[in-house]
């Protein structure tokens, strides 16, 4: 059964979706169906497309032909759908002149969140950084601002997640709880679409290629 055979019902679609960047198109008539519980890993080589997929998906970027639909919604007509999209850039969003805990607290209330004291520490604990509560981002290292900003992930309540490269610069013990994570969301109904160089060991994991979307000429940047 295909990805746009399924029985489940479609919660995200990629509806006959092209992306032009600088007068190239990087991927042209992409469809694509998620249902509730996938986790969609998006592949290709280095200037495929892959970020400029993730952000158009977060309606970060328009897209050049096709549309993107959230519930059988456009998303870019959609006030519901920024409510329910959580999305994490190859960007650290952290502020560094504030600590830890108030960059945690900060983002939350950016996604319209409070978070208690006990639910941020165990947040934080899930990456590693509760001793680092109290410490200024500025004094952290690019790995620990990364798990700063992956922190929000164990508070989030939306349903779709839209993750660039979010193994970068963690460890391994680290790699395996975001997937233990990815895989409870999909458990719970939610969707993941990420990007990673990592090999992902998940159940049911799917795979888009953007090579298999893209014209004949786009190698020609690889």
């Amino acid at each position: 059964m295909s990805e746009r055979e399924t029985a489940e019902p479609v919660e995200l679609a990629i509806n006959g979706v092209s992306c032009v960047r600088d007068g190239r198109t990087l991927f042209t008539q992409l469809e694509y169906n998620c249902p509730r519980g996938t986790v969609l890993q998006v592949l290709g080589f280095n200037g495929a497309g892959k970020t400029t997929l993730l952000n158009a998906l977060a309606g970060l970027l328009p897209c050049s032909e096709g549309e993107i639909l959230w519930r059988g919604h456009p998303i870019r007509r959609s006030r519901a759908f920024t409510a329910e999209v959580f999305y994490l850039g190859h960007q650290v969003p952290v502020k560094p002149s504030l600590t830890v805990w108030e960059n945690l607290h900060w983002l939350a209330r950016l996604r319209g969140q409070a978070v208690a004291a006990e639910q941020g520490l165990q947040a934080l604990a899930q990456v590693d950084l509760d001793a680092y509560h109290g410490a200024l981002c500025r004094n952290l290292s690019a790995g620990q601002k990364r798990r700063v900003a992956l922190a929000q992930l164990y508070l989030s309540g939306e349903r779709l997640w839209i993750l660039d490269e979010p193994f970068t610069a963690i460890d391994k013990e680290g790699v395996a709880r975001l997937q233990d994570l990815l895989q409870q969301h999909a458990e719970r109904g939610g969707i993941a679409v990420i990007t990673s160089h990592q090999a992902l060991e998940l159940p049911g994991l799917k795979n888009l290629n953007l090579s298999d979307y893209q014209p004949l000429d786009a190698y020609d940047y690889a």
